[in-house]
């Protein structure tokens, strides 16, 4: 069974940081390409950040240079960094895990709430 399961977010001031944490069980987490995706109330969700296998990352335009992605092999566990924080930064964060073989899953979610 397939679990991805995020954790650290919460209510943080503008201008503050987060690190939410995803960690994953039943994937062979190596093979993965692991991406933090966020849906705001009343919008699409769209992608803030990937890595790939092999450590590659790509940002959102909108989130680069406040936000790092990174992954831990070993601990089956990939990051997001969060600095700077805006109140447009709120929105629900989602981890996904992607084997570009058919294996494609979420995780449940994590509220980040910046306040102004």
């Amino acid at each position: 069974q397939v679990q991805l399961v995020e954790s650290g977010g919460g209510l943080v001031q503008a201008g503050g940081s987060l690190r939410l944490t995803c960690a994953a069980s039943g994937i062979i987490f190596s093979s993965n390409h692991m991406g933090w995706y966020r849906q705001a109330p009343e919008k699409k969700r769209e992608l803030v950040a990937i890595i790939t296998p092999s450590g590659r990352t790509n940002y959102a335009d909108s989130v680069k240079g406040r936000v790092t992605i990174s992954r831990d092999n070993a601990k089956n566990t990939v990051y997001l960094q969060m600095n700077s924080l805006k109140p447009e930064d709120t929105a629900v964060y989602y981890c996904n895990a992607d084997d570009y073989r058919g294996g494609y899953y979420w995780g449940q979610g994590t509220q980040v709430t910046v306040s102004s």
